[in-house]
C-alpha cells in the first residue's frame, strides 16, 4: 500500500471515528441530562400538587378549581396519583394514561426509600415520598417529555449533519495533506528510479530539507551511494591491477623461463630454476601490495587514532636493527626543545606504520654506507617535516617523474629486490592521512625523502 493511501486511511479513519465517538458521547450525556431534568420537573409538580391539596383540603368538592390552577403545570400525556399517609388514593389526574403495577411501586416507597425512578416504554416514571406540615404523602407520576425528546431529536439531527460535514472535510483535507506529505517521498523515489548506478562518478541526490526525516534519509542514501561506489571502484582497481599490471612481472618470468629452457648445463639450469621459483613466490607479495593500494585508492574512510609519530618510527627502527644489526640510524630534532604535542599525529596508525616501514627499508637497501639519518623539524610552527636521508646512488632527473608510478624501478635499483610498488603504496597512505612526500637530491650521492604533516593546533 502506498504511503499516501496509508495516510489517507489512517488519518481520516482516526479523526472521523473520534468525531463519531464524541457525537455519541454528547448525545448520551444530553439524553441523561434530559431524563434527569424532566424527572426533577415531575418532582416539582408533585410537590406543587400536594401543596394545593393540603391547602384546599376543606374544599375537596371544588376539584375543578384545583385542576384549573394546575393547568399551567401540565405535561403532555401525563398521569399522576397521590396517596395519603395510609397509602389511600386522594388524587388522580384526569388523563387516560395508565400506570402499570403502581401498587408494587407504592409498596416500595417509605420514609427510608423516598425516591424511585424508572421508565415504562417512552415514559418517565417517578415515585416520591413527600412530607408537608406534619403530614406526609406518596405520589407517582408518569409522563412523556415531548419538549425534551424534541430537543434530543434536533440534537441528533445536528450531530449527524456536523459529523457528516466534518467527515467530508477531513477526507478532503487528508487527500490534500497526504499528497503534500507523500510528494517529496514520491519525488525521491522517482529520482532513485532514474539514478544511473553505472556511472563511475558519484552524483549525489539533492537533499530536500522540507522535513528532518527526508533530509536524513537522503543523506544516508547519498552515503550509501558513496560507499557502494567505493566498493565498485575497489573492484575495478583490483581487477585492473591484477589483470593488467601483473602482466609485466609475469611476462618477465615467462621470458626468463624460455631462456632457461635452452640452457644445457644442468648445474646452471638448476640454479636458474631456483631463482625463478623465488620470483614466482614473490608474486603473492605483489598481489597483497596491489590490494592495499586499491583499498587506499577507493576507500578513504579509515580508523583514525592519536599517536606519537617519533615513537612509532623508533619501534620500526628497532625491528629493522634486528634484521640489520650493523646498520646505524641517526635521529635528530629541530629545534631541540620540541613540545611533544607537535609530534602527535591523528591518522591511521597501521597505514602510517606501513608507509614508514617501506621508506626506512628502502633506505637500508639502497644505502652504501649502512647509515640512515632521520630528522624531525617543526621550526616553522605550521608543519612537521620528517626527512629520511641515506647515501647511495641517486635517482636521475629523467626518472623522478616516474618515481611514484606502479612498477617503476630506476637505474639505482639494479640488482635490488622489489617490484616498484613500495613508494606507490607509501604515497597513497600519506595522501590518505593528509600528508605529502617528495624526493630531494641535496648533494651528490644523497637521497632524501621528505614527508610533511600539518601540526595539530
Amino acid at each position: 500500500m502506498k504511503i499516501r493511501d496509508k495516510i489517507l486511511i489512517y488519518f481520516s479513519t482516526t479523526v472521523i471515528s473520534l468525531t463519531i465517538i464524541t457525537s455519541l458521547i454528547v448525545y448520551y450525556l444530553f439524553s441523561e441530562y434530559r431524563e434527569e431534568e424532566f424527572q426533577q420537573r415531575q418532582k416539582e409538580k408533585i410537590r406543587y400538587t400536594i401543596e394545593l391539596i393540603a391547602k384546599y383540603k376543606e374544599l375537596s368538592e371544588s376539584l375543578t378549581a384545583i385542576m384549573d390552577k394546575l393547568t399551567i403545570h401540565d405535561f403532555y400525556d401525563e398521569k399522576m396519583l397521590i396517596f395519603d399517609k395510609h397509602k389511600h388514593l386522594i388524587y388522580k389526574s384526569v388523563d387516560d394514561l395508565s400506570i402499570d403495577n403502581y401498587e408494587q411501586i407504592l409498596n416500595q416507597l417509605s420514609p427510608s426509600n423516598q425516591w424511585i425512578e424508572t421508565k415504562q416504554g417512552k415514559y418517565d416514571l417517578v415515585a416520591v415520598y413527600f412530607e408537608n406540615s406534619n403530614n406526609h404523602f406518596y405520589a407517582i407520576s408518569k409522563a412523556y417529555d415531548e419538549f425534551g425528546f424534541s430537543k434530543l431529536r434536533y440534537l441528533r439531527y445536528v450531530l449527524i449533519v456536523i459529523t457528516s460535514i466534518i467527515a467530508i472535510a477531513v477526507l478532503l483535507i487528508t487527500i490534500y495533506l497526504s499528497h503534500k506529505i507523500s510528494k517529496p517521498i514520491t519525488d525521491f523515489a522517482e529520482q532513485l528510479n532514474q539514478y544511473d548506478f553505472s556511472k563511475s562518478e558519484v552524483e549525489k541526490i539533492p537533499i530536500d530539507k522540507s522535513s528532518f526525516e527526508l533530509e536524513y534519509l537522503t543523506e544516508k542514501f547519498n552515503e550509501l551511494i558513496h560507499r557502494t561506489n567505493e566498493f565498485f571502484l575497489f573492484q575495478q582497481h583490483t581487477v585492473r591491477h591484477i589483470s593488467h599490471q601483473l602482466k609485466t612481472p609475469i611476462a618477465v618470468i615467462v621470458s626468463e623461463l624460455e631462456r632457461i629452457s635452452k640452457i644445457s648445463d644442468p648445474v646452471f639450469f638448476h640454479q636458474e630454476i631456483e631463482n625463478q621459483i623465488l620470483k614466482i613466490k614473490s608474486l603473492a607479495d605483489i598481489i597483497n601490495v596491489l590490494l592495499e593500494i586499491s583499498k587506499i585508492e577507493t576507500y578513504t574512510r579509515s580508523k583514525m587514532t592519536l599517536f606519537r609519530l617519533d615513537e612509532m618510527i623508533f619501534d620500526i627502527i628497532s625491528e629493522l636493527q634486528i634484521i640489520y644489526p650493523s646498520f646505524q640510524f641517526n635521529v635528530e630534532y629541530y629545534p631541540e626543545n620540541i613540545h611533544e604535542n607537535v609530534l602527535q599525529l591523528y591518522a591511521n596508525d597501521t597505514l602510517i606504520r606501513q608507509a614508514f616501514m617501506n621508506l626506512l627499508t628502502n633506505s637500508v637497501l639502497y644505502s652504501t654506507d649502512q647509515k640512515v639519518f632521520l630528522s624531525f623539524d617543526c621550526s616553522n610552527h605550521e608543519e612537521l617535516i620528517i626527512k629520511i636521508q641515506n647515501n647511495g646512488n641517486i635517482i636521475e632527473d629523467d626518472e623522478r617523474i616516474y618515481l611514484f608510478h606502479h612498477f617503476f624501478r630506476g637505474k639505482n635499483s639494479i640488482n635490488k629486490t622489489g617490484f616498484g610498488l613500495g613508494l606507490v603504496l607509501t604515497k597513497k597512505i600519506l595522501e590518505l592521512n593528509h600528508g605529502k612526500i617528495i624526493y630531494l637530491n641535496p648533494s651528490e650521492n644523497s637521497n632524501v625523502f621528505q614527508i610533511n604533516f600539518k601540526i595539530r593546533k
